[in-house]
């Protein structure tokens, strides 16, 4: 593992605000899965004296993490598509709302993973393709006919290829380097174009309350934002922050309990039981606890 200095204002002095719990330093590839359910597993989590920001620290190389995610494999993800789909729907009507409608315009998916967004939007007027450095998550999208480049945003295929919106959801807290991406995104879009993340919230009452049971304190999440170091990260390469604030999801309820149950036994098996007996392990449900967050951020007409 190496030691890295803040990705905000590139110091190296911190506090640690939550020690390492992970039982080796060795990188698991199975952490590195969307639907990893390794809750409370993972590196020293530091927090930078300057600016605030919270990341892990020490972590593993970047060739490593790339190498981690390349080959990861995530079946049940794709048995919870009907959760996924409705997210996205949600957040796609909500993007709209600030970017307007597709009609065409260009749409890249960042970190697209089985392409249910790109497919998403695509059904809604946008002419839109993905990323992916999972080589099995890129397969699957490619099987379903959809435009997922095994890759990242340094592939070759995006060179010369100008956005009006790029995407990230659930991807920032992954990157070895935040602010390259955010750097990247805005060269690949159009002036004018909008760059909108989804990530979880550090500062939320949520986290707060929980402190080092909060369930987003995983090995797969390096990167800790709330959205103020959200915010200044985005204007530091810069866009223009437009809005943000709380999103949900939706999750499948038998999906739902298995999370909980990864993070209490006795209090998953009991919610599955009740799940089990009603037979409502298929139903789709709104979650929001506020712990996680959207923002939509433009790069300025004529830069």
């Amino acid at each position: 593992m190496i030691h890295v200095n803040c990705n905000l204002c590139g110091r190296d002095d911190f506090t640690v605000r939550f020690p390492a719990t992970m039982a080796t330093e060795a990188i698991q590839v199975d952490a590195f899965s969307c639907t990893s359910p390794g809750y409370g597993n993972h590196a020293q989590i530091v927090q930078c004296n300057h600016c605030g920001y919270v990341y892990a620290n020490p972590r593993w190389t970047t060739e490593e993490i790339l190498a981690a995610y390349a080959a990861v494999e995530d079946e049940t993800y794709v048995e919870e598509r009907e959760g996924r789909e409705l997210t996205f729907q949600k957040h796609l009507a909500e993007m709209e709302k600030y970017t307007g409608p597709g009609n065409g315009r260009a749409l890249l998916d960042v970190g697209a993973y089985i392409g249910v967004f790109v497919d998403i939007a695509r059904q809604a007027g946008w002419d839109a393709c993905g990323v992916e450095p999972s080589d099995w998550a890129a397969s699957e999208a490619q099987k379903q006919g959809l435009p997922v480049i095994h890759g990242t945003q340094d592939t070759p295929e995006l060179t010369g290829r100008p956005f009006d919106v790029i995407t990230m959801w659930d991807v920032i807290e992954h990157v070895p380097d935040p602010s390259s991406e955010m750097a990247k995104a805005y060269q690949l879009l159009k002036p004018g174009g909008w760059l909108v993340l989804h990530t979880m919230d550090i500062d939320s009452r949520m986290a707060r309350l929980m402190g080092g049971r909060w369930p987003w304190l995983m090995d797969m999440h390096i990167h800790y934002f709330s959205q103020r170091t959200m915010a200044k990260m985005l204007q530091k390469n810069g866009f223009d922050v437009i809005w943000s604030g709380p999103q949900g999801r939706y999750l499948r309820l038998n999906y739902l309990v298995s999370r909980v149950e990864a993070m209490n036994r006795y209090l998953g098996h009991l919610t599955k039981a009740v799940v089990n007996g009603l037979h409502l392990g298929r139903v789709a449900v709104p979650v929001n606890f506020r712990d996680l967050f959207t923002v939509y951020a433009q790069r300025p007409f004529g830069n």
